[in-house]
């Protein structure tokens, strides 16, 4: 007996494209940024605002990083180890979702050893070169009063207080330098923006989330965006994070590492 039902349509799915659209990635990149550094951008802005809302003078006023968390040593181990590690997450995040066209991450932005050499002759050299010049912008902006003392370390002297002060330099490296730098240029690119207007939003970035140290440090960090996002895209960068993942970490080292070992009449006389 024939059958008298219908045929059954089937309908075959296009499987979706591999390039996300405009929206979803300007989507991603505030999501990104929201639960890093561009949230740390905000409260750097309320934070001066605040600070000039104060009776007290900005030059009067001081802020300290790595505080400790608590009096006893090995819990104040742990919550440093612990905000290290967290603070890494949305690192891993950018990082995969950069791979999910089946890329390797990694290898896009230059965050391998497969020029140890180079990379770390780079490294110094751009450490170098910002080095000295942010040291000019915190004193004449110390002497201008448009920045506030900064404490780059609260933390009190334990063994473990130098390799967490490192670690801490490390984390804020590839914080900064793969998210600001690395996946910003990628995810700008996937826009069509141009060199330039990567490197101006890059750098005002970078700028706004240091706002919280006063006016002088936000602009020798909007320089210190120019020259790195600039070094990056150049022949000379090649489009590798690890030369300014090597210079950011030698560049907080040396501040948190220094500023813990100094006594505290040199860093007086100083004005730290």
């Amino acid at each position: 007996m024939p059958d008298d039902q219908p045929p059954v349509q089937t309908t075959v799915t296009e499987p979706p494209s591999g390039t996300p659209s405009r929206r979803r990635i300007a989507t991603e990149i505030w999501i990104v940024l929201g639960l890093s550094l561009g949230q740390s951008a905000v409260y750097a802005v309320v934070n001066i605002l605040s600070r000039l809302a104060q009776e007290t003078a900005l030059a009067d006023q001081s802020t300290q990083l790595n505080p400790t968390r608590s009096p006893r040593p090995y819990l104040d181990l742990a919550y440093q180890l612990l905000g290290i590690a967290f603070a890494l997450v949305p690192v891993a995040l950018a990082l995969y979702l950069l791979s999910a066209r089946g890329r390797s991450a990694r290898a896009a932005l230059g965050l391998d050893g497969s020029r140890p050499l180079r990379d770390v002759g780079w490294g110094f050299a751009l450490a170098a070169a910002v080095g000295i010049p942010g040291i000019a912008f915190y004193v004449a902006g110390r002497a201008l009063g448009i920045t506030v003392e900064v404490q780059a370390s609260g933390l009190d002297a334990y063994w473990w207080t130098v390799p967490v002060l490192i670690l801490a330099a490390l984390k804020n490296a590839l914080l900064e330098e793969v998210i600001v730098v690395g996946y910003l240029f990628e995810r700008t690119g996937d826009l069509g923006w141009g060199r330039v207007k990567f490197v101006v939003a890059s750098s005002l970035l970078r700028g706004s989330y240091h706002l919280y140290q006063g006016f002088g440090p936000a602009l020798g960090n909007v320089a210190m965006g120019v020259l790195f996002s600039w070094f990056y895209t150049s022949r000379w960068g090649r489009r590798r994070v690890v030369p300014l993942v090597i210079a950011h970490t030698l560049l907080d080292v040396v501040a948190f590492v220094g500023y813990a070992l100094l006594p505290a009449s040199v860093r007086a006389a100083m004005g730290l």
